[in-house]
């Protein structure tokens, strides 16, 4: 009988129980792994229409950039061009200008003008003489004073105007009868300022290396200005900031005429010999 009973009570196999239990198990768990699946192929599908819209995008606006891009480089040789066309008007003018004041001073200074010209800076020019290159430390940090704006010790190895301003100076001294920066000519009204790190010569700036060129007897020249105050300032600063610095004896150096000229004070004198005739006339009667 216990037999009988425990056929009934247990019909069915405990393994067959388990496996059953198990299967019930595994199907709650099937609809979450297919909803992450799900998911993440949704996630690549808008990724995907994102990547299409930006190419497709990128590729309809490639033609307005292009399109924008040479207009804009037709707009800078045509603005080019005309600079190119100004600047040839004013040399034009510059030398229209120039003739009309040597024939002034053939006039009124005889044999004298082509020496007024020359050193007024009015006239191109070439010869022998030197040629001093100044640059900046290989260190050099923009801004901020050294030794010779305050009174620390901090230098930023950039050359001042002031630097400058001595190298000419000296150059003259030593028997310069040219001299020109970055091929800005040099007159006796010239400037050497400084705004902020650029240095100025008549108010254009000029950008390291600094060559300056000056005519005259060269080796003379360059021993006087070696020997000289300024030429020791060059060293120093050589020296103990690292300013670069190198001279050299030139066969030949041609510098420009000065940009422009502007006459102050004198004027040709009214009347010319006839007037001073005159006046001499009324002074005796």
């Amino acid at each position: 009988m216990s037999l009988l009973t425990n056929v009934m009570d247990h019909s069915l196999d405990d393994g067959y129980a388990e496996a059953a239990a198990r299967r019930a198990e595994g199907g709650k768990e099937l609809p979450g792994k297919l909803r992450a699946r799900l998911g993440l192929a949704a996630a690549l599908l808008l990724a995907a229409v994102v990547v299409t819209l930006g190419a497709a995008q990128a590729r309809i606006s490639a033609p307005t950039l292009a399109k924008e891009r040479e207009q804009l480089i037709d707009r800078i040789e045509t603005e080019t061009s005309a600079a190119d066309g100004l600047q040839k008007d004013v040399n034009g003018l510059r030398e229209s200008v120039g003739s009309r004041q040597r024939e002034a001073l053939e006039e009124h200074g005889g044999d004298k003008a082509e020496l007024v010209s020359l050193l007024a800076g009015a006239t191109p020019v070439r010869g022998p003489g030197v040629k001093v290159v100044v640059d900046d430390a290989k260190q050099a940090k923009s801004g901020g004073g050294g030794p010779r704006e305050s009174s620390g010790f901090s230098d930023t190895g950039r050359v001042r105007d002031h630097d400058m301003q001595r190298v000419v100076n000296g150059l003259w001294q030593a028997g310069a009868e040219a001299v020109a920066i970055n091929g800005q000519r040099l007159t006796s009204l010239s400037a050497i300022r400084a705004a902020g790190d650029a240095i100025l010569v008549d108010n254009r700036p000029l950008v390291p290396p600094y060559t300056v060129l000056a005519i005259g007897d060269g080796r003379r020249m360059s021993t006087s200005f070696q020997d000289s105050v300024d030429g020791q300032y060059l060293h120093v600063l050589q020296q103990n900031y690292g300013v670069r610095a190198t001279i050299s004896v030139e066969d030949e150096i041609r510098l420009p005429p000065a940009p422009s000229l502007t006459v102050h004070t004198a004027r040709p004198q009214e009347g010319g010999a006839a007037g001073r005739a005159a006046d001499t006339g009324k002074g005796t009667s």
